[in-house]
């Protein structure tokens, strides 16, 4: 199974998927030893992770650097050839749903959660409020249907979950227990 997890930036994929991939290690992803004190998913999640935005950064699949967004531009084809061949995978990003996977899960946050998250990591006011207009606007949640199509995508509200409920809903994508959903989430209020 090929799981790609996709959202505007602040939705939480990393955070939520690395609680994933820890339990696969035993251990809590905010664990320093044995005994910290933290809440502790139980998954049955067996599925390789990559963080596709690493992968970019550490191979060098870029084509160029994007000066008024300060951010790398991804090589698509360079990272599908990267892709190509693993099966039983996770990968996260924000261009995750651009890649061949069975199922998509699309994270949401309403806008001005997004921008202040985005914000409090010391994001741009302007870079912030970019992403918060994309999320208003669906832009990922329409690439990602019209790419995979309504059955394989999976839309989750990340805006008042916890990372660990977060997690458990990408599980029960995994797992087969969620119906595909989207169009589900609205945030053109913030419009």
């Amino acid at each position: 199974m090929r799981v790609a997890v996709t959202g505007t930036p602040g939705t939480g994929k990393s955070t939520a998927v690395e609680l994933l991939d820890a339990e696969t290690d035993g251990r809590s992803a905010d664990t320093e030893g044995p005994d910290a004190d933290t809440e502790h998913l139980d998954t049955g999640f067996d599925l390789d992770v990559i963080h596709l935005n690493e992968v970019v950064h550490e191979e060098g699949l870029t084509t160029d650097h994007d000066e008024a967004r300060d951010s790398a531009v991804a090589d698509m084809e360079a990272v599908a050839d990267y892709l190509d061949g693993r099966d039983d995978v996770l990968f996260e990003s924000h261009l995750a749903h651009h890649f061949d996977a069975d199922r998509v899960v699309v994270l949401r946050c309403h806008p001005e959660t997004l921008a202040e998250r985005l914000q409090e990591r010391g994001e741009s006011d302007e870079k912030a409020q970019e992403n918060a207009d994309s999320e208003a606007l669906d832009v990922i949640l329409a690439e990602a249907v019209e790419r995979h199509g309504e059955d394989s995508v999976y839309e989750i509200d990340t805006t008042d979950r916890t990372p660990e409920e977060t997690a458990s809903a990408i599980q029960s994508v995994i797992d087969g227990e969620r119906e595909p959903s989207s169009g589900t989430v609205s945030f053109l209020d913030f419009l």
